[in-house]
C-alpha cells in the first residue's frame, strides 16, 4: 500500500477560529456573557416546570426542552473551544481563567438537570406514557426522557443536589483543574546531545529502540512527577472522597454503582468481561517473555514493554513515519473499509480538524471533542513520527466518526457513554492494524506490526486492568480516610503485579504510575479506565464478525453507532449484532483474536 505524501500535504495545526471567536478576542467575552444570561434565565424557568402528571404537562415541557437543547448545544461548543485552546497552550492564563469561568456556570446547568430529573422521577408509568405520547418532540426523545428519570434515582434530595453542584466548582472540579495545571506546567529535564533540555510530559517517549534512552527518559519522567506526588495525592484523595460521601448518602451498593450507571451497563457485563480477561490473559506471558529474550533481558521493565521488537523494521524505510504519510495511511485504509468512514476522514484532514504538532507547552495525551452546533469535531495529539502515533490518530478519528454518524440525530440522542465511545475509537485502530498486517511486505514488518498489536493487548488487558484493581483498592481504603502518596504507590505496585501476573523484573515496576496518569483525576467521570478495555474487546469482537464475512457490515456498524445514542449498552449490541454481553461467549470471541495473534507472533519468532 503506497502512503507517500509530499512534504506538508496535511496541516499539523487545527482550525479553531472558524468555530468560535478566540478566547483572546473581544467577541469571546461577549459570547460568554450572552450564554451566561441565557443559561441563568433557563435555570430560573426550570424552577417553574410542573411535575409530570400526564399529557397536560407535555406542552410546557416540550417548549422548555427545545430551549434547553439550544443552550446546551452552545455549552458544548464553549467547553470544547476552551478545552482545545488550553490543550494547545497549557501555560496560557487567559484560557485557564475562562475555563474557571465556564466551570463556575456548571451549577446553573446542574440546576436545570436536577429540576428536569426530579420533575420526572415520581411520574407513574401510565402518566409518563401519556406525557410522551402527547408531543412528537417528546416521543422522538423518549430515550433521553427515560434516562433523566433513571438519573433521578441516583440523586440526593433536590436541595442537597443543588448545594453539591455549587460546592463542586471550588471542590471536586477544582481539584481536577489543579491537576491539569500541574501536568501542563511540569517539565522533564533530559540530557540530549550533551545538553540539558526541558520537555512537556506529553513529549516523553518510551518506545525507541535504544534501551539506555528509554531508561533515561523513564527515570527523568518519574523524577519530575515525584516532585508533585504529594499535591497529586491530595487531589486524588479529595476527588474520591467527595464521590464516596455522595455515594454513602445515596445508599449505593459501592463505588462501582455510579460508573456502571454512567456507562449504561450492568454489573454482570463488567464481571463477565474481567472474568474472561483474567482467565485468558496468561497467553500474553509468552509474548512478554519472548520480547525480553530478544532484548537480552531476563524480564522486561515497565519502560521496555512498548519498545520495538529487536531486529525488525516497521516499514521498508525504517520505524519512523511522517505525519503526511501517517495521514495517507489512515485515509486509504479507512476508505477501503467504508466509503462513509473514508469520506469523513478526508473531510477532517482537508478542513484542518487535527492538531498534531510536536511542540512544548501542549498538554499531554490525546482527545477528540465535538462542537454540537457546528456538527464538527477536533482531534488533539502530539505526533512524534511513530506508528503508535498513527494508531492514536486513527483512534481519535474513530471518536470523530462516531460523532459524525450521530450529528443529524436530536442533540439529546447524540450523547453516548464512554465505554461505547471507546468501542468506536478502538475499532478504528483495529481497521488500521489489520490492513497494515495484511499489506506487510516482509516477515520483519509483520513481526513489528504484531508486536504493536500485542503491546496494545498488554495495555488493555494488563495495564488498564491494573488501573481498575488500583482504583478498586483505593476507593475501599479511602472510606477510612486519606491515603498518603507512599500508600498509593504501594497499592499501585500490588495492582500491577497482580494484573501483569508478575511478568516484569523485580526492579522494573512503576509504583508512581498513579501520579502521572491523568485519567485518575478526571472529575466529571468516575472510574474512567475500564471503558477502554471494554471498548477494545467489544471492537475486537466486532472486527472478528466483520472478518467472518458478515453481509453489509459497514452499514450494520453505522446502525450500531446510532444505537449507542438511544439504547442501553447491552441492548445496542443485541439489537444490531445479536450478542449478549453479560455472557462469556462474546468476550472469548474477542480474546480468541488476541490468542491467534500471539500464536502467529511466536511462530514467526521461531518459538
Amino acid at each position: 500500500m503506497s502512503v507517500a505524501a509530499p512534504a506538508g500535504q496535511y496541516s499539523q495545526n487545527w482550525d479553531l477560529e472558524s468555530l468560535l471567536p478566540a478566547p483572546t478576542s473581544p467577541a469571546f467575552p461577549e459570547l460568554l456573557d450572552k450564554f451566561k444570561a441565557d443559561l441563568q434565565k433557563l435555570a430560573d424557568q426550570s424552577e417553574t416546570l410542573p411535575v409530570v402528571k400526564g399529557a397536560k404537562d407535555a406542552a410546557a415541557w416540550g417548549a422548555f426542552l427545545k430551549s434547553y437543547e439550544t443552550v446546551d448545544s452552545l455549552a458544548g461548543d464553549l467547553g470544547s473551544c476552551l478545552g482545545c485552546w488550553a490543550a494547545g497552550d497549557a501555560t496560557n492564563k487567559v484560557y485557564r481563567q475562562y475555563e474557571a469561568v465556564l466551570s463556575a456556570l456548571d451549577p446553573f446547568r446542574e440546576r436545570i438537570r436536577t429540576n428536569l430529573e426530579f420533575g420526572l422521577r415520581d411520574a407513574a408509568e401510565v402518566e409518563l406514557s401519556a406525557f410522551i405520547a402527547a408531543d412528537p418532540w417528546l416521543k422522538r426523545n423518549e430515550f433521553f426522557i427515560q434516562q433523566l428519570r433513571k438519573n433521578a434515582r441516583m440523586r440526593l434530595p433536590k436541595a442537597e443536589e443543588l448545594l453539591a453542584a455549587d460546592l463542586a466548582v471550588d471542590g471536586l472540579h477544582a481539584w481536577g483543574r489543579l491537576y491539569d495545571r500541574i501536568a501542563g506546567e511540569l517539565r522533564i529535564k533530559l540530557m540530549e546531545k550533551g545538553e540539558i533540555v526541558e520537555k512537556s510530559a506529553g513529549q516523553i517517549r518510551f518506545d525507541m529502540a535504544e534501551r539506555p534512552v528509554r531508561e533515561n527518559n523513564f527515570y527523568a519522567y518519574d523524577k519530575a512527577w515525584k516532585t508533585v506526588a504529594d499535591t497529586c495525592a491530595d487531589a486524588l484523595n479529595h476527588i474520591a472522597g467527595t464521590r464516596l460521601t455522595q455515594y454513602k448518602r445515596l445508599g449505593l451498593q459501592d463505588h462501582l454503582d455510579m460508573p456502571l450507571h454512567k456507562n449504561r451497563m450492568r454489573r454482570e457485563t463488567l464481571n463477565a468481561m474481567w472474568q474472561a480477561v483474567s482467565a485468558r490473559k496468561p497467553m500474553l506471558l509468552k509474548f512478554l517473555a519472548k520480547k525480553a529474550e530478544r532484548l537480552g533481558l531476563e524480564k522486561l521493565s515497565w519502560f521496555d514493554v512498548t519498545a520495538p521488537f529487536p531486529g525488525v523494521s516497521d516499514t521498508a524505510g525504517g520505524d519512523e513515519i511522517s505525519f503526511d504519510a501517517g495521514c495517507n495511511l489512515v485515509q486509504q485504509t479507512f476508505s477501503a473499509f467504508s466509503s462513509h468512514l473514508g469520506d469523513f476522514t478526508q473531510h477532517s484532514f482537508k478542513n484542518r480538524w487535527v492538531e498534531a504538532e510536536n511542540r512544548s507547552g501542549k498538554r499531554q495525551g490525546a482527545f477528540c471533542t465535538d462542537f454540537p452546533t457546528k456538527g464538527e469535531t477536533r482531534v488533539f495529539m502530539t505526533f512524534t513520527n511513530t506508528h503508535d502515533n498513527v494508531s492514536t490518530l486513527a483512534h481519535e478519528l474513530g471518536h470523530g466518526y462516531h460523532t459524525w454518524v450521530l450529528k443529524d440525530e436530536p442533540l439529546f440522542l447524540q450523547a453516548y457513554p464512554m465505554n461505547l465511545a471507546e468501542t468506536a475509537s478502538t475499532f478504528a485502530e483495529a481497521v488500521l492494524a489489520d490492513a497494515r498486517l495484511k499489506n506487510s511486505q516482509s516477515k520483519g514488518e509483520r513481526l513489528s506490526i504484531l508486536d504493536h498489536m500485542l503491546s496494545d493487548a498488554v495495555a488493555y488487558l494488563m495495564n488498564i486492568h491494573a488501573r481498575f484493581i488500583f482504583e478498586n483498592a483505593f476507593h475501599r481504603e479511602r472510606l477510612d480516610g486519606e491515603l498518603s502518596a507512599s500508600r498509593l504507590s504501594e497499592l499501585m505496585l500490588a495492582a500491577q503485579k497482580e494484573s501483569y501476573l508478575d511478568a516484569l523484573a523485580p526492579e522494573g515496576w512503576y509504583p508512581d504510575f498513579w501520579v502521572s496518569k491523568l485519567h485518575f483525576y478526571i472529575s466529571g467521570l468516575p472510574f474512567y479506565n475500564f471503558p477502554y478495555t471494554f471498548g477494545y474487546l467489544l471492537s475486537t469482537g466486532l472486527f472478528a464478525v466483520a472478518a467472518d464475512g458478515t453481509p453489509n457490515f459497514p452499514d450494520r456498524y453505522r446502525k450500531f453507532l446510532l444505537a449507542t445514542g438511544c439504547q442501553e449498552t447491552e441492548a445496542a449490541l443485541q439489537s444490531t449484532f445479536g450478542f449478549d454481553l453479560s455472557k462469556p461467549e462474546f468476550w472469548n470471541k474477542s480474546l480468541d483474536v488476541v490468542e491467534r495473534r500471539v500464536e502467529e507472533f511466536m511462530t514467526l519468532t521461531g518459538s
